[in-house]
């Protein structure tokens, strides 16, 4: 939380000399903190943190550094971590049963995401370049899979899956060169750093909750 505030406040004072240095030198740290903090966490309800949750965080963290380099080839590289941290993702919420229930249920919850994205895609794909079109497309979809996944384990991971969503849809704003809000870097990095906070805490927990107990062990395991 402290490395968290910083960043924040570093951005928020602009893009120049110590604050700069200060954004530049916490990003790098938020998610190793977040999944030092998983691993060492125990509750009644779990004894440890899956490894699943673990590599998601992982994946954040190189794409986090990744997107700071700057480039295309770089931002490609940050992507693509980040699409194997929601592949992570994708594997515990199967794993603790997000994805059961009855085809009705199951095409409510996720005929909101599906719009959502096709909507987002419509709206983005004519500020994109044409090389980044695609790429972006196939991304946002498993990221709104995560995000429609997470929608089926309790208010906390579902809120996290949300604000992830809602996160690098900012991100996708400013490849499409669309009018940005005001520290527009600050809005990112809150969303992004709430929704991993908020996946990291609740998936064990979703664990017990919502899994039956082979799939329970298996996800433990």
């Amino acid at each position: 939380m402290v490395a968290t505030a910083t960043h924040l406040a570093a951005l928020a004072a602009g893009p120049h000399g110590f604050a700069h240095a200060t954004a530049l030198a916490t990003k790098p740290l938020l998610m190793p903190l977040l999944a030092a903090w998983a691993a060492a966490r125990r509750t009644p309800r779990t004894a440890r943190a899956p490894r699943g949750l673990i590599a998601a965080l992982l994946c954040g963290w190189a794409g986090d550094v990744l997107l700071e380099v700057g480039g295309t080839a770089a931002f490609m590289a940050g992507m693509g971590c980040f699409a194997a941290g929601h592949v992570c993702y994708l594997r515990l919420f199967a794993a603790r049963g997000a994805f059961r229930g009855t085809r009705r249920a199951l095409s409510a919850r996720y005929a909101g995401y599906a719009l959502l994205w096709a909507v987002m895609i419509a709206l983005l794909w004519p500020g994109l370049d044409p090389g980044m079109r695609v790429p972006v497309a196939l991304y946002s979809l498993l990221l709104t899979a995560m995000a429609a996944g997470a929608s089926g384990l309790g208010r906390a991971v579902a809120a996290g899956g949300a604000l992830f969503l809602l996160s690098d849809t900012l991100i996708a704003t400013g490849i499409a060169d669309w009018p940005q809000l005001p520290r527009h870097q600050v809005a990112i990095m809150l969303t992004y750093a709430v929704a991993q906070a908020l996946l990291a805490a609740g998936i064990p927990a979703a664990a017990v909750r919502t899994a039956p107990p082979r799939a329970a062990a298996e996800a433990a395991a």
